[in-house]
């Protein structure tokens, strides 16, 4: 009988992972968690308090900072970095983890690839600001570098509000000392898709409909309600209130989009995680803005998009930590 695998998870959220915890547990691996936010490690000997763990799955959050565990992002960083130079296998590790605690990298990313992305301008003091939107067209959002669940965006819809916000001092700089400018696009129709992906495979897609939903938080995992009305569980995200008038349903994007989706997903060594995008009302276009390596799936997978996506995840994290080849996720399409 073959010993069951065990996976070290890291994270820091108290709620999020239960669903990812529960199948652990109903497929017999041993889960060794681990907590961001009281954490430490030997440098020269990174893994020695993972109790002989196969695997390493990063489930940290660049939003720590809004529940009181600033410190533990970049100390995410240097840990993944250190696990990987000691070869210790890590499921979305330290190079994706770059681009979910920059979201200048992202767009830098995303524009080498050829993909569209929103025109950005990158500042480390608000005081340039508004020479930098001068070559954009309002309205604008400003975005905190490290951002996560929508922390801190703000919307201008012309230059004297960004002014009058940036002579108050509303505009931080978030942790790391930088700010993202960005054109904003007016999701058409009211809504926006995120697309899952496992090991850089397509897995399903969604549409969320905005409603009067004005923020920027989208978390699938709590948004209440189908298109049809129908409630759906939030049990992911139990601390955080359900999004008002959000709805979601399953949506199977076009080829050529879950092609690109693929590829930003291997070109930021994204092992599991969302990537979103909108059809602009602006000029009908399509723009890729969000690379999520912390994506919650949507609450009660196999009602909205008709299989269990944590299962699959599951799945594939076992097979990687009994030292298969990493599984291709199966692009199912009803």
């Amino acid at each position: 009988m073959s010993r069951a695998p065990s996976i070290a998870v890291y994270y820091e959220h108290p709620d999020w992972f239960r669903p990812l915890f529960r199948e652990l547990d109903r497929r017999g691996a041993r889960t060794v968690r681990v907590h961001a936010a009281h954490h430490r490690f030997d440098p020269a000997d990174p893994a020695r308090d993972l109790g002989g763990a196969d695997l390493v799955f990063n489930r940290m959050s660049p939003s720590a900072w809004k529940r009181g565990a600033a410190h533990a992002v970049f100390h995410t960083a240097h840990w993944l970095a250190a696990l990987e130079h000691a070869n210790v296998p890590v499921v979305n590790g330290a190079a994706i983890f770059a681009f979910e605690i920059s979201k200048a990298l992202q767009v830098a990313a995303l524009a080498r690839l050829g993909v569209p992305v929103p025109r950005t301008r990158v500042v480390n003091r608000a005081e340039e600001l508004s020479e930098a939107a001068a070559a954009l067209e309002f309205p604008v959002v400003v975005k905190p570098n490290v951002g996560g669940s929508g922390a801190g965006i703000r919307r201008f819809d012309d230059a004297r509000a960004l002014d009058r916000a940036r002579e108050s001092g509303e505009l931080a700089l978030g942790l790391d000392g930088t700010l993202l400018l960005q054109e904003y696009h007016p999701p058409r129709g009211g809504s926006i898709v995120r697309v899952e992906t496992l090991e850089a495979r397509y897995l399903y897609g969604i549409r969320i409909h905005l409603g009067g939903h004005a923020g920027f938080d989208l978390c699938p995992a709590d948004v209440c309600r189908t298109t049809d009305g129908v409630a759906i569980a939030t049990e992911a995200c139990p601390v955080e209130s359900a999004k008002a008038g959000l709805t979601v349903e399953r949506f199977e994007p076009p080829l050529k989009i879950v092609h690109a989706v693929e590829r930003i997903a291997r070109a930021t060594s994204l092992d599991v995680g969302g990537i979103e995008y909108l059809e602009s009302e602006r000029d009908g276009q399509v723009y890729f803005y969000d690379v999520n390596a912390l994506s919650n799936f949507v609450a009660e997978g196999e009602r909205v998009v008709g299989f269990d996506p944590t299962a699959r995840l599951v799945e594939a994290l076992i097979e990687r930590a009994r030292g298969a080849a990493p599984v291709a996720a199966e692009r199912r399409r009803a």
